[in-house]
């Protein structure tokens, strides 16, 4: 099982696996350290995508912040700047009380060269003696969403295996769940938290993950000027917001006015992700504005879904995503490295079109069909930043993602269930896609658009 409290965790921008993993990776290397009293110098080497887009997704300032003993869920976005310059303005990192050399313009180092034995997403830790001997060494592999595994492991490693009473890897065997139990998918996977947790405690969770989502949509709707990073790109949620809202006061009301909110609300939650703002594995960064956009398409569009049912049918949302993530994450990848955008874009409108289909009443059968829609349609999508940026075509991506998560939604629920091609069926496709695809439309941006558009 994977708990939705891995699923969906609270970092920030501008990737789960290039940012918010290589910090927890750092910061779980500090804590671990038998002998910080020994080290006179610190190392971090990068590997295969980390390497390729270190500066483009943040990687060198995440390990920095990681080694300085933040994590990604409570470091505050606007003072990461600030702790990144004094670490290397000082050239010294302070682990266990202890000040180590670290100069990282030096020894944090970008190995473009060497292929990772085990995952594309590779970095190591070493710490060093006076005379330059390796005192002590970890290697982590950032497997997607967050997740962090040590290299020697296996990715299961990564988290527990609890005993639940509805065990399921495989969408069959969750439907196979709810018809033996009578329970909805959002009641199996909050009966098996319940088993590691107080309902109230799960419950309390869910809410907040919905305020963090809402509070970054509403963040990026007011941000205005320019993203980071050399391609200088506006920020144009704020305008977007400002024309729609205008356009709500008119008699004459476009016929696709709602699929334009719904663009904006991801487009809103990935400008603050490209920023470095506060945001939802969902389940990576990089796709982190789809189930937001389309949870908030629910709430704002959807009858009841603003009452007091309304709230619980968000719960449900999240839940049903959940299981549905955890699919992918335990069957094939949600890593960009690994698989390509099909693996994050991909899996964010899966579960949204599964969640939102659950909030509005269907059965396990037209979920399951809704969640099989979304990724479908997602399959072969390459992973080609501009720059190694966050930025393009990542952010119109998740706009899209979500319009293609109510359309499958929409079509699994017009319908009885019944499809010829399984979810358990396209993600074994979409593994197999990821494993075929060259490793240059795989987050490296040497490939795709991010050779074919001009940075400047």
């Amino acid at each position: 099982m994977i708990s939705l409290f891995d699923l969906f965790k609270i970092g920030i921008g501008p990737s789960s696996s290039h940012t918010v993993g290589p910090m927890r990776a750092a910061q779980r290397f500090a804590a671990s350290l038998a002998h910080p009293d020994r080290a006179a110098r610190l190392r971090v080497i990068l590997y295969g995508s980390l390497a390729w887009t270190a500066q483009g997704h943040a990687t060198d300032m995440a390990v920095i912040l990681g080694l300085a003993g933040e994590s990604p869920q409570t470091v505050d976005p606007d003072a990461a700047a600030g702790i990144v310059a004094g670490v290397a303005t000082r050239r010294i990192v302070t682990i266990q009380g202890r000040s180590i050399a670290f100069d990282p313009a030096a020894d944090l180092v970008l190995d473009r060269d060497t292929v990772p034995p085990v995952h594309p997403n590779t970095l190591q830790f070493e710490t060093l003696d006076s005379a330059g001997a390796v005192l002590e060494q970890a290697r982590f592999c950032s497997v997607g969403g967050g997740f962090i595994v040590h290299e020697n492991a296996t990715e299961g490693a990564g988290y527990t295996q609890p005993d639940v009473p509805y065990d399921f890897i495989s969408g069959a065997q969750l439907l196979e769940q709810t018809e033996r139990s009578g329970l909805s998918i959002a009641g199996i996977v909050m009966a098996n938290e319940t088993a590691l947790r107080p309902c109230a405690e799960t419950e309390a969770y869910l809410d907040h993950i919905i305020d963090v989502m809402m509070a970054c949509i509403e963040r990026g709707l007011s941000q205005t000027g320019t993203l980071p990073g050399r391609l200088k790109v506006r920020r144009r949620a704020a305008a977007l917001h400002e024309r729609l809202r205008a356009r709500a006061t008119v008699n004459d009301q476009s016929a696709h006015g709602i699929m334009d909110w719904i663009s904006l609300f991801a487009i809103a939650v990935n400008e603050e992700n490209a920023a470095g703002g506060r945001v939802v594995t969902a389940p990576t960064n990089g796709a982190a504005g789809i189930i937001p956009a389309v949870l908030r398409y629910y709430r704002d569009f959807c009858p009841h879904g603003s009452a007091a049912a309304g709230r619980q049918g968000m719960r449900d949302f999240l839940l049903t995503a959940a299981a549905i993530g955890s699919l992918f994450k335990l069957n094939a990848s949600i890593s960009g490295a690994e698989v390509g955008c099909q693996g994050e874009v991909g899996v964010a409108s899966s579960m949204a079109a599964a969640g939102l289909a659950a909030a509005l009443g269907g059965t396990p059968l037209q979920v399951e069909n809704a969640a099989e829609i979304g990724m479908e349609h997602h399959l072969g999508m390459t992973c080609d930043p501009i720059a190694g940026l966050v930025q393009i075509p990542c952010i119109e991506r998740n706009a899209f993602g979500a319009v293609k998560a109510i359309t499958a939604a929409s079509l699994a629920l017009h319908g009885d269930g019944t499809h010829h091609v399984s979810l358990d069926q396209v993600i074994r496709t979409m593994a197999e896609t990821g494993r075929d695809m060259s490793h240059r439309y795989k987050e490296t941006s040497l490939g795709g658009l991010a050779v074919s558009v001009p940075e400047c």
